[in-house]
């Protein structure tokens, strides 16, 4: 039997003979790693406490999420045009992208597995209630649902409605109940969730 390196030492070595050719600068491998690191759902997540903080912030935000997303640190590739979508007592938003997985980087890391499974891209545009509750998300039958489907110019984020029960929470505090699944609309923070 044939043993395979793991993925990473096979990714490292890839890269070896890349550089080795002249095909690849290692100072550029180093900057994107140095981005991928930065990026995190963390930072999507300060984004949305500080609108649930500061009003001012949030009308920012949600005139161009570009500029406000910047105004906090967080910028670069695939996440030129962010748009936020502001659910509401009576509308809740969920992106997908159906042609592969673009969600903002900076802001929200890297896609989930299993928001770039054919399943999900496929189905949430047909039965999105139904994917909504198979990921344990049953909404109010009087909640407008719109999925919103990414592009390769445009990102959107959902900015969740703050739970309630946390009027005296920080921003820090507020941050922790925010996650990747929150700003895609596929769940909803908690005030008894700290992820």
């Amino acid at each position: 039997m044939t043993n395979i390196a793991p993925p990473a030492a096979r990714a490292a070595a890839l890269m070896g003979a890349l550089a080795e050719k002249d095909l690849l600068d290692p100072a550029m491998l180093g900057q994107i790693e140095a981005m991928v690191e930065s990026w995190r759902p963390e930072n999507g997540a300060h984004v949305v406490a500080r609108a649930w903080t500061d009003p001012a912030y949030r009308a920012r935000l949600l005139a161009d999420g570009t500029a406000a997303c910047a105004e906090l640190g967080y910028g670069g590739p695939q996440g030129e045009y962010i748009v936020v979508l502001e659910n509401t007592p009576t509308l809740h938003n969920v992106v997908v992208c159906t042609l592969c997985s673009c969600t903002p980087w900076p802001i929200m890391g890297l896609p989930r597995d299993w928001y770039k499974s054919p399943a999900y891209r496929s189905r949430i545009t047909r039965e999105p209630q139904a994917v909504l509750r198979e990921m344990g998300l049953d909404l109010p039958a009087d909640v407008k649902l719109r999925v919103w489907d990414t592009t390769a110019e445009t990102r959107y984020m959902v900015l969740p409605m703050r739970p309630a029960g946390t009027e005296t929470f920080s921003e820090s505090e507020l941050a922790a109940l925010v996650n990747y699944e929150t700003m895609v609309g596929v769940a909803l923070p908690e005030a008894g969730r700290q992820d």
